[in-house]
């Protein structure tokens, strides 16, 4: 059987200082790092970003740095691979994944990711006090309930026990105790904006807007709606879920399980962090998955995916 590649496309929370060595290797790669960054406009250095795990995991810059270092990674990859018969994203890698499908270019995908997370960062201004806390070993349905308890909503499902949740700070400690006490396991992130909540409903219809801005096009191969799971294919439709994303629950467990019913038979994380990859590999074990993260050079990944894509 012919082999079916995928693409994932990261969210927050793997970027590293290190987090473009890899494919400043590639020239081509390099070149189109050093301009989307000049392009970015960041007050700060890169230099200083990554030396400043405050500045590096600040929304304004996080959200841009982590689309730039996947796109930087499937530049360096890209002539290597066949075409892919999926890509998806994770949060904001779902602005990386129209990029890779085509429907982006990289600047463009580059400038939305810092808007997307400007508008994220008023709405946290507006409501302050926020908060995501990840979850572990009860049934959703089961968490929903406390959840709706202590102001808090479904942010992220990533398995049938396993998923995030945002809301405000102030009830997070009493949130958790609730959890603990049945037998669930809970860890404070490191962020502070309830990303995909109804704590950002006034980043939609903006964000919207600056989508329909941009040089948006239908993409060229199928990009997984992260609040569906379903195949998007066409401008219009990506314009709606992408905007809709960041204040609706993300459904990753049900993207995992529309790479298999489409037939994916490998899949490759393109960076930074293997945390999708890890995720797939545990539920679907299957389907050949690796990331970028996981290898020390670029060839590593092209000898890796010469063994598993026909």
């Amino acid at each position: 059987m012919a082999s079916r590649l995928a693409l994932l496309c990261p969210g927050q929370g793997a970027q590293h200082a290190a987090m473009f060595d890899m494919a400043r290797t590639d020239p081509a790669a390099a070149a189109l790092l050093d301009m989307l960054v000049t392009q970015a406009g960041f007050a700060e250095s890169l230099d200083a970003i990554l030396a400043d795990d405050a500045l590096l995991f600040a929304n304004r810059y996080a959200q841009p740095l982590v689309v730039a270092a996947t796109l930087a990674n499937w530049n360096a990859l890209a002539d290597d691979l066949p075409e892919p018969a999926l890509v998806a994203g994770y949060s904001i890698g779902e602005v990386a994944a129209y990029a890779v499908a085509g429907a982006l270019p990289p600047a463009d995908a580059v400038a939305l990711a810092r808007a997307r997370a400007e508008l994220m960062d008023a709405c946290l201004r507006a409501s302050p006090g926020q908060a995501l806390l990840a979850v572990s070993g009860l049934p959703v349905a089961t968490v929903e309930a406390q959840l709706r308890r202590h102001d808090f909503h479904l942010a992220i499902v990533t398995g049938e026990d396993s998923l995030i949740a945002g809301g405000r700070a102030e009830s997070a400690a009493g949130l958790e105790n609730a959890l603990l006490a049945t037998g669930a396991r809970t860890s404070r992130l490191a962020v502070e904006v309830a990303s995909h909540t109804p704590f950002m409903a006034g980043a939609v219809a903006p964000l919207a807007a600056a989508l329909g801005g941009r040089s948006l096009r239908d993409p060229q191969v199928p990009v997984l709606s992260g609040i569906s799971a379903e195949r998007i294919s066409h401008k219009s439709k990506a314009i709606e879920h992408l905007s809709r994303q960041v204040a609706e629950t993300i459904l990753w467990r049900d993207c995992m399980d529309a790479l298999v019913e489409a037939g994916i038979t490998v899949a490759l994380e393109l960076g930074p962090g293997a945390g999708l990859s890890r995720m797939l590999q545990a539920r679907h074990p299957q389907i050949a998955t690796r990331s970028v993260a996981d290898f020390r050079s670029l060839e590593g990944v092209r000898a890796w995916l010469a063994r598993h894509v026909e």
